[in-house]
């Protein structure tokens, strides 16, 4: 294809060297010159926008000289973002900056939304010959006009998909505003294309959130009969079909736009029973026939981008109500100082207006007069509108033209201009021998060639005076980034665009997300609560859903369930029918509660458990002098009574509505202030071995086992099971989980462990510490040591290993919360025993017999054994 288009380029234009400068170039056969809006410059940037809405079409014969193409209805809108290009290259000529000694030029042409006047167009700012469009070279002698650098536009995604099928054949890259259709984004057929206007497949997905977000399932759409509604609608309709979403009609409004056509889609509308219709056209002609045929539902207008902040001021303001509550995407807008002064500059009788062929049509559109009637001095009218008066004022009227509040696809032509100006500047300031072309060159900035251009434009990053960093990727497409407008209504019968959220195609999580504050929408009709747009409603309880025949599957008829109904509506796992099987009621939950009578006492236990833990440990730091806290290693008794606390204390997390902090915090903290605590008493026992030990002759034993090295033995201890337990919370964390059987009427809340295996090396290695401590407190009850406490914590690991060994069964057979109520049984339980057995006789000793707690006494014969 691309060898075919090359060889009929150069037939139709052909190319000679050597050709005589003063040869005038050969116009394109059966063409007749377009009106251009030209201004020269040492760099000339061409320019395509659809200033009218459509081309007359005429009868052709071949047999005469075909008429001049008549475009007609012309696009105030439109005709705002060409100044606004027409505003960039003047600021930017202004800027010594940007481009120094280099003056930019432009040379704009009218598309007239049609796809072969933007090719025609097209073909004359490629040119007639090979040329820069650099230095003096915009205009050869004879007429022939040069080849621009790069093209801004066009608007339509129409126009640009024959426009950039022309100018990326010879790699000029085009950088649209307003063409968004996904399509452009494949660089296999359309190398040259950029764009600043994100792609509808971003577009479709954001509204197919939105449907999703308002849990819409029965919606209508209408598109245009064009590449930007046919692309987008189909995307649309393929995605809400995988959420289970209907479409109720799918409609095409044709370019012809008859009215007959109209009103059918209109009646359409009316009998689909959808209250949210998706509009991707820019048209005010169906809610003008809407109003016409008073067709009054409250409609949830849905907007593409292409209308979502533009069409209501087209529209009359008896007409605006029908559109009140309405929504849709609009890219994201900035007020660009000094535009408004700027649009409203023009004036037929100002110094540029002769070279201006679109400010004559502009101002006869803007107040319905004809400016060439004035000329001839007719009073009459000319095609039905009166002659121009002279004293008319653009600041006296208030239109889409001179409206800068939604400055959005204007701000995208502005990013255009300035992209490719950034492109210009980094080519302009390329350093010899570090290039981007082969051999590490440099373009030359006196002779511009298009691919070269290209290169720099999609390797374009800067940030703008807006705070707003342009950039394409790898199809030449911008982020996507949109706000969600809410159309309302003011009291002054003026239309108000209120964002409402905003959708941002990549947030910090990497995917898209929407957001929605919904407590600013208005509806329709000033309603506050979201409509329903179903086709069928949900079946109350005790029916069941009938399928339609030959209807979607969101239709469907509530049939009442009788006794050999065969589908029924089932209710929820959460919720029980009520003893009529009508409705659904909510099944009671049921977990270890703070208000039940078993959870106030449970944690009465704890905090008491608690309490007392910190009273021996005050009465120990009262006596911390005394012989029996200093014989019995007091930094470990005042470790053990730590450990004691939390184990008290970890017992409360068991208690309440299990939630995923609480599940991962019970288990873990429990087994680790268990070993911690054991631990502790396992460094006691072994002191006790190694004070006996050392007594022998030739024994250095007890140099190992000093004051360091207990606490090494249990830090040692207590690391392995914080591993234990890190290990568990990353593999396989314990999670809330609800039980619910089918015949129950109680849901139960528990902590699932999440992995057996590691719950199981968590209470087994607890086991192992608590056996080791059991057998060496043992061995050493009978050494004769007058300060010994082995029997002690023999008493206490007994009771502690009786307490858990009796746990296991207990804790398998419990149904529901009691099984929770066993786990929190077996802590208390064993904590009150270390507590009673290691503490209370000490206690007793230091309160009740103060005389025997005395050197003298601990020393004396009659002492031994006591202990």
């Amino acid at each position: 294809p691309y060898m075919r288009f090359s060889l009929l380029w150069w037939v139709i234009f052909p190319y000679n060297s050597n050709q005589d400068q003063s040869q005038h170039c050969k116009p394109i056969p059966g063409s007749l010159a377009l009106p251009v809006l030209e201004k020269k410059g040492d760099i000339m940037l061409g320019g395509l926008f659809s200033l009218h809405d459509m081309v007359m079409e005429h009868s052709l014969s071949f047999t005469s000289s075909p008429p001049s193409e008549q475009c007609t209805r012309f696009n105030l809108r439109t005709f705002r973002w060409m100044q606004t290009m027409v505003f960039a290259v003047e600021e930017i000529n202004r800027d010594d900056k940007l481009l120094p000694n280099i003056t930019l030029g432009y040379r704009i042409y009218d598309s007239c939304s049609t796809p072969h006047q933007a090719l025609k167009a097209a073909m004359e700012l490629v040119g007639h010959e090979r040329s820069s469009g650099v230095k003096g070279e915009t205009q050869r002698e004879g007429g022939c006009r040069g080849t621009v650098p790069a093209v801004i536009g066009d608007g339509g995604s129409t126009q640009s998909l024959v426009v950039a099928r022309l100018l990326g054949v010879f790699h000029v890259p085009q950088v649209s505003y307003f063409s968004s259709c996904a399509c452009l984004s494949d660089k296999k057929d359309f190398p040259a294309f950029l764009r600043t206007m994100p792609s509808d497949f971003f577009q479709v997905d954001a509204l197919v959130q939105l449907v999703k977000h308002f849990g819409w399932t029965w919606v209508g759409v209408i598109a245009g009969d064009d590449a930007y509604g046919l692309g987008g609608a189909n995307i649309f309709v393929n995605k809400v079909g995988k959420l289970g979403v209907c479409v109720a009609l799918h409609e095409v409004i044709p370019k012809n736009r008859a009215q007959t056509t109209i009103s059918s889609i209109v009646s359409k509308i009316r009998s689909s029973g959808a209250r949210v219709i998706l509009v991707i056209f820019y048209t005010t002609l169906l809610f003008k026939m809407q109003y016409k045929f008073d067709i009054d539902f409250w409609f949830v207008w849905l907007a593409s981008e292409a209308w979502s902040t533009a069409g209501v001021l087209s529209t009359p303001r008896k007409q605006r109500h029908i559109l009140q509550g309405s929504m849709g995407f609009a890219i994201r807008r900035a007020h660009i100082p000094g535009l408004q002064d700027f649009l409203l500059r023009l004036h037929p009788s100002s110094r540029n207006a002769p070279t201006d062929p679109f400010l004559i049509p502009f101002w006869e559109e803007v107040f319905q007069c004809s400016l060439a009637a004035r000329a001839e001095g007719q009073e009459q009218t000319i095609e039905g509108k009166p002659p121009c008066s002279g004293t008319e004022e653009l600041r006296s009227v208030r239109n889409i033209y001179s409206d800068v509040s939604q400055l959005r696809i204007s701000y995208n032509v502005y990013k255009a201009v300035y992209a490719f100006v950034h492109a210009l500047k980094a080519m302009r300031f390329c350093v010899k021998g570090n290039g981007p072309f082969p051999l590490q060159a440099c373009a030359d900035p006196d002779h511009i060639e298009p691919w070269q251009l290209l290169h720099y434009i999609k390797s374009v990053k800067y940030l703008n005076s807006f705070g707003d960093e342009t950039k394409f990727d790898e199809n030449g497409d911008p982020a996507a980034m949109y706000d969600l407008v809410n159309w309302q209504l003011r009291q002054d019968g003026e239309m108000e665009f209120v964002t409402i959220g905003k959708f941002d195609e990549m947030t910090a999580g990497g995917k898209q997300e929407l957001q929605i504050q919904e407590h600013m929408i208005v509806w329709n009709g000033n309603q506050t609560e979201i409509p329903l747009s179903v086709c069928s409603s949900i079946c109350p309880p005790g029916t069941r859903q009938a399928i339609r025949p030959n209807f979607p599957i969101c239709c469907y008829d509530c049939v009442v369930c009788t006794a050999d109904a065969i589908e029924c509506v089932e209710c929820l796992p959460e919720f029980w029918s009520n003893v009529e099987r009508t409705a659904c009621i909510p099944k009671q939950v049921e977990f270890l509660s703070y208000n039940s009578t078993i959870g106030i006492t449970l944690m009465a236990i704890s905090i008491t458990g608690s309490l007392c833990t910190c009273a021996v440990a005050f009465v120990f730091s009262f006596h911390r002098v005394t012989p029996i806290v200093r014989a019995n290693n007091s930094e470990l008794s005042f470790l053990l009574l730590f450990s004691l606390t939390l184990c008290f204390l970890c017992s409360l997390s068991f208690i309440g509505q299990p939630s995923e902090w609480s599940c991962m915090l019970r288990h873990t903290a429990f087994g680790i202030t268990s070993v911690l605590c054991i631990s502790c008493i396992l460094g006691k026992t072994i002191v006790v071995l190694m004070a006996f030990k050392a007594t022998l002759p030739n024994s250095n034993l007890i140099k190992w086992f000093g004051p360091a090295k207990q606490k090494a033995i249990i830090a040692f201890c207590t690391l392995i099971q914080v591993i234990i337990c890190t290990v568990w919370l990353v593999v396989a964390p314990p999670t809330p989980r609800q039980v619910m059987a089918h015949k129950s009427a109680v849901v139960i809340f528990l902590c699932d462990k999440g992995s057996p295996i590691a719950f199981s090396l968590v209470l087994g290695y607890i086991g192992l510490l608590a056996c080791i401590c059991l057998v060496l407190a043992f061995l050493a009850r009978k050494l004769p040591d007058n300060f010994n406490e082995a029997r002690l914590i023999t008493f206490s690991m007994l009771i502690f290993c009786a307490v858990w060994i009796a746990f296991v069964p207990a804790y398998i057979s419990s149904p529901g919360k009691y099984s929770t109520v066993t786990e929190v049984f077996a802590i208390l339980a064993s904590s009150y025993g270390l507590l009673g057995c290691i503490f209370a006789p000490k206690c007793y000793m230091i309160l009740m017999k103060p005389e025997k707690n005395t050197w003298k006494h601990l020393m004396s014969k009659a002492a031994a054994g006591k202990f």
